[in-house]
């Protein structure tokens, strides 16, 4: 093959990849547009308060560095990822938990939360912000 169609191809790869990104970016925007674009405050002592299962003082302090509290917060992560809600539950597990729908309102993300945690053994390890909040092996 010759250098002008290697880079004929290489630039088409590139294209093929850009196209890829951007098209996520349009859906996960969406997820978010779906959750809300508003900032929704809750007292989140409260929501965590809904199951005692777990530790009170861990589910505060993940809902807190997750989301500061607000029921519409959504991330859009590096690996093509979108985290939405109180505990930022990611779009791996919306199939499993949500029927495939970013779980928007607080009883959606309550209910995905605990399952998420129960997946981890019952503990904290599948929030990247587990270990500032020293929960990471915690119920």
């Amino acid at each position: 093959m010759s250098v002008a169609r290697r880079s004929v191809a290489a630039v088409a790869v590139l294209c093929m990849l850009a196209c890829a990104l951007v098209a996520h970016e349009v859906a996960a925007q969406g997820y978010c547009a779906t959750c809300g674009s508003s900032s929704s405050y809750t007292d989140i002592n409260a929501a965590c308060s809904q199951y005692s299962g777990w530790s009170q003082q861990c589910c505060t302090c993940i809902a807190n560095a997750e989301s500061s509290g607000n029921l519409n917060a959504c991330n859009l992560n590096n690996n093509g990822s979108t985290d939405v809600g109180l505990w930022q539950v990611n779009s791996s597990n919306w199939d499993a938990c949500n029927g495939g729908s970013p779980p928007c309102s607080l009883s959606a993300n309550l209910q995905c939360a605990i399952q998420v945690w129960q997946w981890g053994g019952n503990t904290w390890q599948y929030w990247s912000t587990c270990s500032q909040c020293g929960c990471c092996n915690s119920p």
